[in-house]
């Protein structure tokens, strides 16, 4: 159960932190905000592990953040573009 409430957690941080990076204003509500982070989340740590082989390291990974950082920034970029055709 904590690690549910944690990846919620972190998910929220990470969706928050990639609309932060996109400039220009989204229209989309704190509950896919969540969804959409905690997807990059789980999608930047599998890319992450996949080009590298390093695995857990003490700490804070700050590289596992930018990547999935950037990951959620490219969903949330997608999303908006793909709600956006619709509201016209």
């Amino acid at each position: 159960m904590g690690e549910i409430i944690g990846t919620i957690i972190f998910g929220a941080v990470i969706g928050v932190l990639a609309r932060l990076v996109i400039p220009g204003k989204q229209s989309m509500g704190w509950l896919i905000t969540i969804v959409i982070g905690i997807i990059g989340a789980l999608l930047g740590y599998w890319i992450w592990g996949m080009i590298s082989d390093q695995g857990d390291t003490e700490g804070i990974d700050w590289i596992r953040w930018i990547i999935s950082i950037a990951v959620a920034a490219v969903l949330t970029l997608a999303y908006t573009s793909m709600t956006r055709s619709r509201v016209r």
